[in-house]
């Protein structure tokens, strides 16, 4: 009988973005300054929506939830690359590998889901702005936005207890972080369950939403052109075509990870890829969702106003 619960190793060995000992220095001083800006963008626009009482509308709701997963998302990987670069050491324990890959998997689905739900708002405020606070209301609102994190949570635990089952041949990562695929390759254990389970996932939590987002912004591109105004249509297109280009970066690259065939895989184009949606979609969301917002841009003043009257 096959031993349930059992590895062949106690530690992998993650060999990061590049094994040239002479890019190290470069890419820790990239990284670290991308995770600064996306913990301090993305963390001054939860304050900005949390202390201003005009922007506690849907949107900004959604924005902020957004903004949390984005933090998460980036906290997950990217310290541990930066301290694996510091300290010299590619090491990461067995339990440590399977809880990065659970939280990475947990912030991506709300993440991806949460993109969808977004695009939902935005298609409600522009092609039924008479119905919107009827649809949007406070009840719909909180399962749109709590939905995502219990089901994610299931998701990503489903992912783990399927991996556990595995047995590895190999402990070296060719990644910068513990995700599935890559580990997958390391087992000597039969992997279609697990295989078969990613590919449902995926077409659930990357392809529905994306399909559906894609969608949305046809209608809403459809409604745009009716508006009489020119000032207004410049406004909206350009509103649009910020948030496509975030759906477009984020969705193209996981969508070339997990549901491509493994066969045009690549170490360096699933590293390229984790990039795009681990680190930088996380730290462009603020500036592209928010901080180009004169709501927002409002908070954030009368927030430091606040704590400079406050400490003065």
């Amino acid at each position: 009988m096959e031993p349930r619960n059992t590895t062949s190793v106690s530690e992998f060995i993650l060999l990061g973005l590049s094994e040239k000992p002479e890019m190290e220095t470069l890419l820790f001083a990239l990284f670290l300054c991308m995770y600064v800006v996306t913990v301090v963008g993305n963390l001054l626009i939860i304050l900005a929506i949390s202390s201003d009482s005009h922007l506690h509308t849907p949107m900004y709701f959604f924005l902020a939830n957004l903004s949390l997963v984005d933090f998460g998302l980036a906290t997950n990987t990217v310290p541990k690359m930066l301290v694996n670069i510091q300290t010299q050491s590619k090491f990461i324990s067995y339990p440590c590998c399977l809880t990065q890959m659970y939280f990475f998997h947990f912030f991506g689905i709300v993440d991806s889901i949460l993109i969808a739900v977004m695009a939902y708002d935005r298609f409600v405020a522009i092609c039924h702005p008479l119905h919107y606070t009827t649809i949007m209301s406070p009840r719909l609102c909180g399962l749109l936005a709590g939905g995502p994190w219990v089901f994610s949570y299931f998701i990503s635990l489903t992912h783990i207890l399927l991996m556990v089952r595995l047995v590895f041949c190999g402990n070296k990562i060719p990644h910068y972080f513990c995700d599935l695929t890559p580990l997958l390759r390391l087992s000597c254990t039969d992997t279609s369950v697990n295989k078969i389970f990613v590919l449902i996932v995926a077409g659930m939590v990357i392809a529905t939403p994306f399909i559906y987002i894609l969608a949305s912004y046809a209608r809403i591109i459809v409604a745009i052109m009716q508006v009489p105004s020119a000032g207004g249509k410049k406004k909206a297109f350009s509103t649009c075509s910020s948030h496509l280009s975030v759906v477009a970066l984020f969705y193209g690259t996981t969508i070339g990870v997990y549901l491509c065939p493994s066969s045009v895989h690549t170490a360096v184009k699933e590293k390229a890829s984790a990039v795009m949606y681990t680190a930088v979609t996380p730290m462009l969301n603020p500036f592209i969702y928010s901080l180009r917002n004169r709501d927002i841009n409002g908070a954030l003043r009368k927030l430091i106003n606040r704590k400079i009257t406050a400490s003065s």
